[in-house]
């Protein structure tokens, strides 16, 4: 048995894609199954989840990882940066959930550019309105309202995204597992990389640790797939790419992917090995 899992958001998951009913199951259109399926893989186990931040990728990767044996892959797809994730007090846990990713769209500045950006979509709509009502509840939105408005900042974001990423990164090679990692959106590097990593001794000794051979980027300005499918005009849906995009974003991926995780997990030729 040879185990191929996949994480990050709803880039990963797969939200809008033409086999996505109600964004309850992970799609097969998605890259990430995509390159699942161009290998001799037996599982596929997508811990992805939409509007998540980078630490619960990292963390639903180390659960994961500790869940099952037989892990030939780990792809991840990190995400924005502005996101952040609150360990729920016992007394407010979400769905029987102990974390909570919180988005800009959590809050009361931007509730009508959230529910605008969905009106296309009721389903994506509907879930954001469950979402909001289950924050509502818990407490969620005045801490939300209150870290947007008066503590976010993006090199903060990007400090801990890195740490992350790194800490991730660090449990993977020692675990010996192999390993792609690449990006839904690009501020992590071509914002922060070019603008902060020369002048900020932390911000530079943080990049210096990523193991970039292990990374695929779109483009040589670090795309990261969202950027790179509007920069060519693919179709969306509300928020995501759709199904063009995920196809041809695997065909620029393979060749690395095939370098990073080895020909021996990858089929060059699947029809000859039909």
């Amino acid at each position: 048995m040879s185990n191929f899992i996949s994480a990050g958001c709803s880039f990963t998951f797969g939200h809008e894609l033409s086999d996505d009913f109600e964004s309850r199951y992970p799609s097969k259109k998605s890259w990430a199954y995509q390159l699942y399926s161009n290998g001799s893989f037996s599982d596929y186990i997508c811990c992805a989840k939409g509007g998540i931040g980078n630490s619960a990728i990292a963390r639903n990767v180390f659960q994961k990882i500790n869940e099952v044996d037989n892990i030939d892959c780990v792809s991840v797809m990190w995400t924005f940066i502005s996101r952040y994730d609150w360990a729920m007090p016992p007394h407010k846990i979400l769905d029987e959930q102990r974390w909570a990713s919180i988005t800009p769209w959590e809050t009361d500045d931007r509730e009508e550019e959230a529910y605008k950006a969905l009106e296309s979509n009721l389903i994506q709509q509907q879930l954001h309105k469950e979402r909001q009502e289950n924050f509502n509840k818990a407490g969620v939105r005045p801490f939300a309202n209150s870290l947007y408005r008066y503590a976010a900042n993006d090199y903060h974001e990007t400090f801990l995204s890195l740490k992350s990423i790194i800490w991730l990164q660090n449990i993977l090679e020692k675990r010996k597992i192999p390993y792609f990692f690449t990006l839904a959106d690009n501020t992590l590097f071509f914002d922060n990389m070019v603008h902060r990593k020369d002048n900020d001794k932390l911000m530079h000794n943080l990049y210096s640790e990523l193991d970039l051979n292990k990374w695929f980027f779109f483009g040589e300005r670090c795309m990261g797939f969202n950027q790179w499918s509007l920069l060519n005009d693919y179709k969306r849906g509300t928020t995501h790419p759709l199904d063009d995009a995920h196809d041809d974003a695997v065909k620029l991926m393979l060749p690395s992917f095939i370098k990073i995780i080895g020909e021996k997990n990858v089929w060059l030729d699947k029809k000859d090995n039909q």
